[in-house]
């Protein structure tokens, strides 16, 4: 089964190696037929602490590295 890949803005980087990314997606309302942001915020594991506040990331799914990491940083990220 292929890992997920989600892009979104990291939105702190307090912790030792883990950051937290808010990931926003956009879908249409099923009566209304507007479209709708929601977002979502995900713990992901950043090995060489390399991610900044502000920065636009890609994370990857991966086995479980704690309670709440599931997520892991993609190497290729800008």
């Amino acid at each position: 089964m292929p890992k997920r890949i989600l892009q979104g803005v990291v939105v702190s980087d307090a912790a030792d190696k883990t950051i937290t990314v808010k990931v926003e997606r956009r879908f249409m309302h099923p009566l209304y037929k507007k479209f709708i942001k929601r977002s979502k915020k995900y713990a992901a594991h950043d090995e060489n602490n390399q991610a900044k506040v502000g920065e636009i990331v890609r994370i990857r799914e991966c086995r479980p590295i704690s309670k709440t990491k599931t997520w892991e940083l993609v190497a290729d990220a800008e």
